[in-house]
């Protein structure tokens, strides 16, 4: 990679995105859960989410990532929109807030979005089934 990619590279993307892209603080693997949830995309890219729930809210979330910096950046997104929050609020994130919160997130890569978003709705449903 020339240096001048590398310039491109942070002159070509939103403070959102970067600061999203580059972010680790929530990547933590969580033994026994009270939600999982875990998608590999076409691309081969994986995201996994831990939920912990108390009273109804989302008190801890987490994720692991294998893959690019757009997915991370998808991942740490949802969290940014989900953590604190009820979990009958977290099931209204979507791919398009994901996307529009991060405003350069490359059109072809909105397949990340969709992604982190899907292991996190699968981590939510998990999380229901343990509450039932």
């Amino acid at each position: 990679m020339t240096e001048s990619t590398k310039m491109n590279f942070w002159q070509d993307h939103s403070l959102e995105y970067l600061e999203m892209a580059l972010k680790r603080d929530y990547q933590e693997r969580v033994e026994n859960p009270d939600g999982y949830g875990k998608r590999t995309g076409e691309c081969g890219d994986t995201v996994e989410f831990f939920l912990m729930e108390a009273d109804g809210i989302l008190s801890s979330v987490s994720y692991d990532v294998d893959g690019c910096k757009n997915t991370n950046a998808c991942a740490n997104t949802v969290i940014h929109f989900v953590k604190g929050r009820s979990v009958t609020d977290a099931w209204n994130i979507t791919h398009e807030d994901v996307s529009d919160y991060l405003k350069t997130l490359p059109a072809h890569e909105i397949h990340c979005a969709e992604l982190a978003v899907g292991a996190f709705y699968l981590a939510l449903r998990d999380l229901a089934g343990h509450c039932n």
